[in-house]
């Protein structure tokens, strides 16, 4: 099977179902940032030095690329299995965040998105993972999409921040506090 099928060529692809639609269309734009999210952060993984994080992003990857499969598919996003198992990451990604966050400086101010490249990127995912979430809520406003994933995907960016603030005092990288003018 050849990598390139020449299809796409004139800016159209398909979807996972079979219909044709432009690479401008609004699923594509959210499944391609949901691909984006992914593959940086294998980026991040590439860095980290903490095996136990590496392992929890790889894990995220792979729930990634079964949302990415569904935002993909013109079927009618009701598949409960996805649904309950997105339900069941996100009480998870809640009780990791509430756990790290005990290990971390109360925040009284915003922060910058900065610290160690480590921390840094993963503030940078977080940023993606705001992205693929507004696409999708761009394209559920139109099109049928399981609410779920919306849910996951903002949670995602909630731990994304807590990982990153973690990885920056792990590696004693002081938080720069947002100066106001």
């Amino acid at each position: 099977m050849s990598i390139y099928t020449k299809f796409g060529d004139k800016g159209k692809t398909s979807l996972y179902g079979g219909k044709t639609v432009s690479k401008a269309s609004l699923r594509v734009e959210a499944y391609g940032t949901i691909d984006e999210l992914n593959s940086f952060l294998g980026v991040v993984i590439s860095d980290l030095r903490d095996k136990k994080l590496r392992l929890r992003l790889t894990s995220i990857q792979n729930d990634l690329f079964e949302i990415g499969s569904a935002v993909s598919s013109i079927a009618k996003n009701k598949d409960t299995k996805l649904s309950d198992f997105l339900t069941s990451r996100v009480q998870s990604f809640e009780q990791e965040i509430d756990a790290l966050s005990k290990k971390l400086p109360v925040l009284e101010n915003f922060i910058l998105p900065s610290g160690s490249k480590s921390g840094s990127k993963l503030h940078f995912a977080r940023t993606l993972a705001r992205r693929a979430e507004r696409r999708v809520v761009a394209l559920s406003e139109k099109e049928s999409v399981n609410k779920d994933i919306l849910i996951y995907l903002n949670r995602l960016s909630d731990l994304l921040f807590v990982y990153a603030r973690l990885v920056n005092k792990k590696e004693k990288k002081k938080e720069v506090i947002w100066r106001s003018r």
